[in-house]
């Protein structure tokens, strides 16, 4: 497998490219299934999550082209998806195991087919996340649901019907699926307690853009009158929060000076101003935003992941790399995966001052440095936390099984040497 290696000790400046946002990405590119015309994505991220998901649309009959294009005058990908008609409505084990969000063939094949059958995902190890509340409001609105021998088997016995569904919990997932079964559903389905992050209002207005009719976007209640065809449009993905929050991280960690080209300031406001409380300077500028944490003396800030407008979980783990280098002690609280305190052992190898109470809360103290290790990788964005404290250790750091920040960060490597961080990748070849 291949590993990186770091030399800390530099001080990043420069300019980052944000790259299109695989979350938004992957429910868009599923929502390509609901109609029989062409659906074109520019700004589309160059990931491995992006790969596996098209394989399986391939796998279903969808027909894909792909082509060099420019964002923001940046190198980036378009793909077209063209679904005339599935030629399969099963979607495998071999497929689905590789990425979680596979999961989202399910609404728009229900909704178009009336029937599909998908493998129980798999994805990172960061905890149960049960389908329970997708299955449940799948069955509100007609359909029957039958798990057996590892798949999910759904029957809709023609179209689905529209329904008032009241999630549980908040959903992103769950979100995304309904509202792509709701759009051909029969008459009204109104979502209560629906999810608000970003990338499900890029997901409702590209299904508008289709053809569909749904209200409250960006809200927590979303209203959906059903339409009897969706059609073929062009969307540009939505720039990736979390890339840019994990940048913004780099910057500040190293008390480096990086602009995030693209970014979009509406979509990270509690973590700039958790940045901004710490002592870093952060400003909105044409391009993106700013971040400058040059000659500043940070202090460690309590942080509690929540949904959306909250303080997203999946910037937890690049955040709690930074208190190590503030002053005093932070309290990092996680509500929303029981399990995703896992790059800590790896921290503590590295000399970090981490307390974990549970699985919901851990105590971080400011250390005065950090000392170069072997680590491992365990999620996604575990990973990028082990690559921020590699920026700032006293030697070498090296990480291993990164092929997790190949599911979300593109070009790492070539963009963090742009801002002059000392980083390679060790090719397994190489070894």
């Amino acid at each position: 497998m291949d590993k990186i290696k770091i030399h800390g000790g530099k001080v990043l400046e420069g300019e980052i490219f944000i790259s299109g946002a695989k979350n938004a990405a992957l429910p868009l590119i599923c929502a390509s299934l609901l109609t029989d015309e062409t659906v074109t994505l520019t700004n589309m991220p160059m990931l491995s999550d992006i790969k596996a998901m098209n394989n399986l649309l391939e796998q279903l009959g969808t027909k894909i082209d792909d082509f060099d294009d420019f964002a923001d005058n940046h190198p980036a990908k378009t793909y077209s998806y063209r679904t005339k008609v599935a030629t399969s409505l099963v979607a495998p084990y071999d497929y689905v195991r590789k990425m979680r969000a596979s999961y989202y063939v399910l609404g728009p094949l229900l909704a178009r087919y009336g029937k599909c059958e998908l493998s129980l995902p798999g994805g990172c190890a960061i905890g149960a996340r049960p389908m329970d509340i997708h299955l449940s409001a799948l069955e509100q609105m007609g359909a029957n649901i039958e798990i057996k021998n590892g798949y999910i088997h759904a029957d809709a016995k023609g179209r689905l019907k529209g329904a008032h569904i009241i999630f549980p919990g908040v959903s992103v997932g769950a979100t995304c699926n309904v509202l792509m079964a709701a759009v051909l559903a029969e008459g009204r389905t109104v979502l209560e307690n629906a999810a608000k992050e970003p990338e499900i209002g890029d997901l409702a207005n590209m299904l508008n853009a289709m053809g569909a009719k749904i209200e409250g976007i960006g809200t927590a209640v979303l209203t959906i009158d059903g339409v009897d065809k969706l059609y073929g449009t062009r969307h540009k993905v939505i720039a990736d929060r979390i890339e840019a929050g994990s940048y913004a991280v780099a910057a500040a960690i190293t008390r480096g000076k990086i602009e995030l080209i693209n970014a979009l300031p509406s979509t990270l406001r509690r973590p700039l101003q958790v940045l901004k409380d710490m002592g870093v300077k952060v400003t909105e500028t044409e391009r993106g935003i700013l971040v400058d944490a040059k000659n500043c003396k940070l202090v460690g800030k309590d942080i509690m992941t929540e949904p959306f407008p909250g303080f997203p979980t999946d910037l937890q783990a690049q955040f709690l790399a930074l208190m190590l280098t503030a002053d005093g002690a932070a309290m990092v609280t996680e509500t929303i995966f029981e399990n995703r305190f896992m790059h800590v052992p790896e921290l503590l190898r590295m000399g970090a001052n981490i307390n974990v109470h549970g699985h919901a809360s851990a105590i971080v103290r400011g250390v005065g440095k950090l000392s170069g290790a072997q680590v491992m990788a365990t999620d996604l964005r575990a990973s990028f936390a082990l690559v921020l404290a590699g920026l700032v250790a006293e030697g070498e750091t090296v990480v291993n099984r990164v092929y997790h920040l190949d599911r979300g960060y593109e070009k790492l490597e070539e963009k963090l040497r742009a801002v002059g961080a000392d980083i390679q990748r060790i090719k397994e070849d190489d070894e």
